[in-house]
C-alpha cells in the first residue's frame, strides 16, 4: 500500500489499482483481496444455484478463515442466508451479520439464484472471541444527518461498532447498541434523493485504516471519491459496487452524481465510532 510520499507522483491508473477494487462480485463465486493496511481482507460473494463455503485464504497461513480472524457480512442483494456452524441467518438486504473468531463452516445461499444475494465480506484480525450476532436493517436506529441545504442529508446506521454492547441470546444486537466485536467497526449511510455528498466535512484518523464499499450506485452515475491528504487531494471515479481503501492519512469523502449508499468499515487500535481528526472544508487544497 502506498505512502503519502509515492501516493503524490501516482498516475490516475495506479491510484486506481493501488486504492480501489473494481470486479469483486461475480455471479456464482466468491472473490477476495488481502491489504497489508491493518491486515485487512475484503470479499464479495454472489451465490447462484449452489452454496458458497468459505475458505481458508492462502495468505492467512490459518487451517480455517476465522482461526485468527473476525468477519462482518453486510447484504446489498435479494434475500440469502448465512450458515455459521450449523445456525442459518436469513439476511434479507441490508441486514448484517458478525461472525466471531474460530467459527470453522461458514456457507451463503442466495434465497432466488434469479435474484441472487450480494454479500458483501470485511474481516480483520481479532485476538478475542465474540459471538456470532445479526441486526436486521429495520432494528438499527439510524442517525439522520447533513441539510438539503449542503446537498448531504444522509442517514447513517451503525451495525457493528460498541465493544461495550450487550448482546441477547439469541445472538442479536440490541436496537440501540450494535453488535460486539474485537476490532471491526462497520455499517453503511444512505443518501436522500437530491443529496449527493458524504462524510462532508471530512476527516482523518491515524489509529484505524477504513474501506468504503459504495453500493446502490445506479449505473448510468458515478461517485467521485476524494481522497489524498487534506491539502493534497485527488479522487477516484467509482462505480456500483467497487471498493476504496483509505489509508489512515487519507481524507475519505465523497460526491455521487446521484444519490447512493455506502458500507464504511474500519479496523485498527481503536473501535470508538468518534476518533477522528477532523478537517475544515476552507483547508481542502
Amino acid at each position: 500500500m502506498a505512502d503519502p510520499v509515492r501516493y503524490r507522483r501516482m498516475t490516475t491508473e495506479e491510484r486506481r489499482s493501488t486504492f480501489l477494487l473494481e470486479g469483486m462480485f461475480q455471479p456464482g463465486s466468491i472473490e477476495f483481496a488481502y491489504v497489508d493496511l491493518d491486515r485487512t481482507v475484503i470479499g464479495a460473494a454472489v451465490p447462484t444455484t449452489h452454496p458458497l463455503r468459505l475458505e481458508p485464504h492462502p495468505e492467512l497461513r490459518a487451517e480455517y478463515f476465522l482461526e485468527r480472524r473476525e468477519l462482518g457480512v453486510l447484504n446489498v442483494g435479494g434475500a440469502g442466508s448465512v450458515t455459521v456452524d450449523g445456525t442459518t441467518y436469513a439476511l434479507s438486504k441490508l441486514s448484517c451479520l458478525y461472525i466471531g473468531r474460530g467459527s470453522q463452516q461458514v456457507s451463503l445461499v442466495s434465497a432466488n439464484p434469479d435474484h441472487p444475494a450480494c454479500f458483501y465480506l470485511l474481516s480483520y484480525p481479532a485476538h478475542q472471541t465474540y459471538p456470532t450476532a445479526m441486526v436486521r436493517f429495520e432494528e438499527i436506529e439510524g442517525l439522520p444527518l447533513g441539510a438539503a441545504e449542503t446537498c448531504n442529508r444522509r442517514t447513517i446506521y451503525k451495525a457493528i461498532y460498541s465493544p461495550q454492547a450487550s448482546v441477547s441470546g439469541q445472538g442479536q444486537s440490541s436496537r440501540h447498541n450494535g453488535i460486539r466485536s474485537c476490532q471491526l467497526v462497520m455499517g453503511f449511510t444512505l443518501l436522500e434523493p437530491g443529496s449527493n455528498w458524504n462524510t462532508m466535512p471530512p476527516h482523518t484518523h491515524m489509529r484505524r485504516s477504513e474501506v468504503y464499499f459504495y453500493f446502490d450506485v445506479d449505473p448510468a452515475h458515478r461517485v467521485l471519491h476524494l481522497m489524498g491528504p487534506p491539502q493534497e487531494t485527488s479522487h477516484l471515479v467509482v462505480a456500483d459496487k467497487q471498493v476504496v481503501i483509505s489509508p489512515g492519512w487519507s481524507i475519505h469523502s465523497g460526491v455521487g452524481t446521484s444519490n447512493y449508499g455506502f458500507c464504511w468499515g474500519m479496523g485498527g487500535e481503536n473501535q470508538a465510532y468518534d476518533d477522528m481528526d477532523p478537517v475544515a472544508i476552507q483547508d481542502l487544497r
